[in-house]
């Protein structure tokens, strides 16, 4: 007997005895742990607050990702568990970092059940990357710029923010070191662009903790599926990249964060362009603190593996995009504008790369024009 076919029947014999343990339950308890699970499943969705607090968002928003899920994602219901059931046992981990044997009480299912269930949802949101996080083409001029004055028409090429962020991960001892950073446990760095109407448009999760700036946004610009700046556009950065045609920093040496304007305008053109940059650039920050709020797995190290680990930063950031085009939740945003508000700025590292010459001179053009520009009228 080849080794194969051992392998097939080993892989019946255990299905087999599987099928038969559950079997042995009494038909009583399999259908009272059947309704208990359609009544939990009533019972979040027939409350718009309680929804929300289980799985993250509102009723109709649950129902509409499920559907999709269903039709775009492959994702199927099983002999005993609905599609509902799958995708909210997924939202309650992510959404409050819980282990496997949380969900096995909340859901009365099995360890094995739960866990495939979960990397079935995982599998089929994946499969929205392509429709829910989408480059910009830079063809129109975001809205929340061209209905400003104070940023039309100065901006009127900049296609969005970009920034890092760092999430709590688990790794083998021998390599924590290098993912921590400044802060005191091991974390992952992850990149991202967004558009100011807050959802994002690029995802780069995996870099250590101890990984500067500049160096996980060069390698984003080069990888096989690269962050495309389209021709002529520009994205706003921080301090702690480089300065380039494409990606404009705020002036160094100079006030930049909107704590320090509260109460003493600018002063000079410099200064009024930092101040803008920094309005502008915040939509990021508010961003990460929406997905962060929403999402609690990102604040507590998940117990998977490196590479589910990834898979479901990605996926948070695309049930973060969905949302926002759906169930944006004001009431959430409100709470992460004043938390940002309220907090002191982290001063971002300084960018200590080597940069192209030629090309921070062409970054430092755009932004002397902008800045100029902008002050001319100011002043006006």
């Amino acid at each position: 007997m080849c080794v194969i076919q051992i392998i097939c029947l080993a892989v019946i014999w255990y299905l087999t005895q599987k099928q038969h343990k559950r079997n042995k339950l009494p038909k009583i308890i399999r259908e009272e742990r059947e309704q208990a699970r359609n009544g939990l499943m009533k019972h979040i969705l027939d409350n718009e607050e309680r929804c929300r607090a289980i799985v993250r968002m509102g009723p109709i928003a649950f129902l509409n990702l499920c559907d999709i899920l269903q039709r775009k994602g492959g994702l199927q219901p099983t002999q005993r568990a609905s599609v509902e059931e799958q995708v909210g046992n997924f939202l309650y981990l992510i959404g409050h970092s819980v282990r496997n044997r949380a969900l096995n009480f909340f859901f009365r299912r099995s360890g094995e059940t739960v866990s495939r269930h979960f990397h079935s949802v995982l599998r089929a949101l994946i499969e929205l990357e392509d429709e829910y996080l989408r480059q910009p083409n830079g063809e129109e001029v975001a809205l929340e710029i061209l209905n400003s004055n104070r940023f039309f028409p100065y901006f009127k090429d900049c296609i969005g923010a970009i920034d890092g962020t760092h999430m709590r991960v688990k790794f083998l001892v021998q390599d924590v070191p290098k993912f921590r950073g400044r802060k005191d446990y091991p974390t992952q760095k992850i990149l991202a662009s967004c558009s100011f109407n807050m959802r994002f448009t690029y995802v780069l999760p995996g870099w250590e903790g101890t990984a500067s700036d500049s160096r996980i946004l060069k390698d984003a610009l080069r990888r096989q599926y690269p962050l495309k700046i389209p021709e002529g556009k520009i994205y706003l950065v921080d301090a702690g990249y480089m300065l380039k045609d494409g990606l404009i920093t705020p002036y160094r040496g100079e006030r930049y964060h909107l704590k320090e304007y509260s109460r003493n305008p600018p002063r000079n053109l410099r200064e009024l362009f930092n101040h803008r940059h920094s309005s502008l650039r915040n939509v990021i920050e508010r961003a990460f603190g929406v997905l962060k709020r929403r999402f609690a797995i990102f604040t507590s190290a998940p117990t998977f593996g490196i590479k589910n680990q990834k898979k479901i930063m990605l996926v948070a950031f695309i049930l973060h995009n969905y949302l926002m085009g759906v169930d944006r939740d004001d009431e959430l945003i409100a709470e992460v504008d004043r938390e940002l508000a309220s907090q002191t700025r982290y001063e971002s590292e300084q960018n200590t790369d080597s940069e192209d010459s030629e090309e921070a001179a062409r970054g430092a053009l755009i932004r002397d024009s902008i800045a100029a520009a902008m002050w001319h009228d100011y002043i006006s």
